[in-house]
């Protein structure tokens, strides 16, 4: 992200709260549109890159739980016979 752009989920998610107030509003001036929505989208891609890591990782602890799970009921089931 270039240089005073947000580096956090929460100040991406701020600028873009931010943007689409001003969009809304009707309070951005015409020339300054392209830039905010240039703003808009790098903080939309740091927004969906950071919440799409929180899914691979949660993921794979699922995956890995369920793997967990699978070989305790193995056991048991060995354990049985």
């Amino acid at each position: 992200m270039s240089k005073g752009d947000p580096t956090t989920y929460r100040e991406a998610y701020a600028t873009l709260s931010r943007i689409a107030a001003e969009l809304e509003n009707g309070d951005a001036d015409l020339d300054a549109v392209l830039p905010l929505l240039a703003q808009a989208r790098e903080a939309y891609a740091h927004c969906r890159e950071r919440i799409e890591a929180v899914r691979t990782v949660l993921q794979g602890d699922w995956n890995d739980a369920e793997a967990d799970e699978d070989m305790a009921e193995e056991d048991d089931d060995e354990e049985i016979e």
